[in-house]
């Protein structure tokens, strides 16, 4: 801002003044517009998140549009604070707490050149100092590991020649180590990056690695890993609770020269809402279909509560397996209403008693499985009761081939699985905890297009089990399974996978 004894004297000097704080008014009117322009799209964009169409936007969508919108902004609002003489006082964008501590420091001192005091020429003490930490990066470094094996030989004795045994490796007599797999498999899995691009990215750094090397050094790892996958899938099958899904998994099929829709099936358990001492755990299984038989066999001996969506072929494995009972989710039931609300009474009466369920839900969440079970037996069961009576009402009077007509018998034809969860405080109201491990497949999917055949499929489903499991217990998937190949490398006993599950590295 011009103070007062800025202003010139001259009366021409005065007026170029004048018109140049007018253009940088100007400019400046220019640049906040565009930020309230982009701060509008991005309400927009939350609003159609969070709205009542959100169901209907494709997550990957949104944070990709967003993401954008958001890199907009921040320049628009760089260029204002540019044109400004005062910069608008804004919120700073960073994270929250200090950089974590296992980074590496290295520190940059920047001092004053001349140590004299620049009134008296004494000589200068430090008395303090300003510390700022930036987050730095280093591209991704290859380097050779150089393994030298000296060979002794005896003077008395010739024919003797002693050498320590080589190390043991996953692809013996290949190039890579076993760190370098974990990252092939880490990118590939959590990532999302086909290895064609890992192939590009590792070209730039003068790495030249075909695709089909890289899809090697994969299938070895999957060999390895494949009894730990397994060894999930048993201890999943003793739980007494689960959670199962299913999404597609394209794969090509040569023979017709296109693909087929093979199936990933997961099958989770997460205990933590109601305070349960197991690990959570999920693990995937290929199948080349849907037939309700593929859940069947993966399940084994299970004997519990499975808690799925909608598909018949539960409904049918329970009634062929009466040692399983099936609890429905409610957020399938909420999803066929959300459809229909912008038009109809009823979705929208529907909604509101559902969202009554899940704020009660809300509260009781971290409870005791008891604990649990009593607030829904006062709160929640009459909420349930009338809302049936409600559907069976309005039921007689939709048509049956109308859209409200089916989501109501979608409804009450499962009402005895939707209301299992008032007599367990096990179960939960929905089936969401699995719908989140399906999602990495998805996004997976989106990025490979297909895999290109069943066993690729397997491999999949094996890879990202484990990968899914670091997650969920919190752990560095590369470190793990850097380390975890090494163990397998040097032959880890095959009776003893259960050592080198993830949840035993957790604390």
């Amino acid at each position: 801002m011009l103070m007062e004894a800025d202003l010139p004297d001259d009366v021409e000097a005065l007026r170029a003044l004048v018109l140049e704080q007018a253009r940088e008014l100007d400019t400046l009117k220019v640049f906040q517009a565009d930020v309230e322009r982009l701060k509008a799209i991005i309400e927009a964009l939350q609003r159609h998140r969070f709205g009542r169409r959100s169901e209907q936007f494709d997550p990957d969508q949104f944070e990709l549009a967003l993401e954008e919108v958001e890199t907009a902004l921040a320049e628009a609002e760089h260029a204002r604070d540019k044109a400004s003489r005062t910069p608008a006082e804004r919120p700073r964008k960073s994270n929250r707490g200090s950089l974590p501590a296992h980074l590496e420091r290295i520190e940059q001192v920047v001092d004053v050149e001349d140590k004299a005091c620049p009134c008296c020429g004494g000589a200068l003490h430090q008395i303090g100092e300003d510390v700022a930490e930036r987050l730095d990066v280093v591209p991704t470094t290859f380097r050779v590991l150089v393994t030298r094996r000296p060979r002794y030989g005896c003077r008395s004795c010739e024919s003797a020649i002693v050498q320590a045994p080589a190390p043991a490796r996953i692809v013996e007599g290949g190039i890579p180590t076993e760190a370098l797999i974990a990252q092939v498999l880490v990118a590939k899995y959590a990532d999302h990056l086909p290895l064609y691009r890992q192939a590009q990215i590792y070209a730039r750094q003068g790495i030249q690695l075909d695709r089909s090397t890289l899809a090697d050094w994969v299938g070895r790892a999957a060999w390895y890993l494949r009894p730990l996958r397994d060894h999930i899938l048993e201890r999943l099958r003793r739980s007494e609770r689960l959670f199962a899904d299913e999404t597609t998994a394209p794969v090509l099929d040569p023979g017709r020269g296109r693909t087929k829709t093979g199936q990933l099936w997961a099958y989770a358990r997460d205990d933590r809402p109601w305070g349960g001492d197991d690990p959570p755990m999920v693990a995937y299984v290929y199948a080349a279909d849907r037939k309700g038989e593929r859940a069947e066999a993966h399940l084994g001996d299970f004997a519990g509560i499975l808690q799925v969506d909608g598909y018949g072929g539960y409904a049918a494995l329970a009634r062929r397996r009466q040692q399983i009972s099936l609890a429905f989710c409610w957020a399938h039931v909420r999803r066929k209403f959300y459809e229909l609300a912008d038009n109809s009474p009823v979705a929208t009466e529907v909604l509101r008693r559902v969202a009554l369920l899940y704020a009660i839900e809300d509260e009781a969440r971290g409870l005791s499985a008891e604990q649990r079970r009593a607030v829904r037996h006062d709160r929640s069961r009459i909420i349930v009761d009338d809302l049936r009576q409600y559907l069976e009402a309005r039921i007689r009077q939709v048509s049956a081939k109308s859209k409200l007509g089916e989501a109501i018998r979608y409804a009450l034809t499962r009402w005895d699985g939707l209301s299992r969860f008032l007599e367990d405080g096990r179960i939960d109201l929905d089936s969401n905890t699995v719908e989140r491990s399906i999602r990495p497949l998805a996004l997976n999917r989106k990025n490979a297009l297909f895999a290109g055949s069943d066993e690729g499929g397997d491999n999949w489903a094996v890879i990202a089990t484990l990968i899914e499991n670091c997650k969920l217990s919190g752990i560095n998937p590369h470190i793990w399974l850097t380390d975890t190949l090494n163990s397998l490398a040097n032959g880890h006993p095959a009776n003893g996978v259960a050592e080198l599950m993830p949840w035993t590295t957790v604390g």
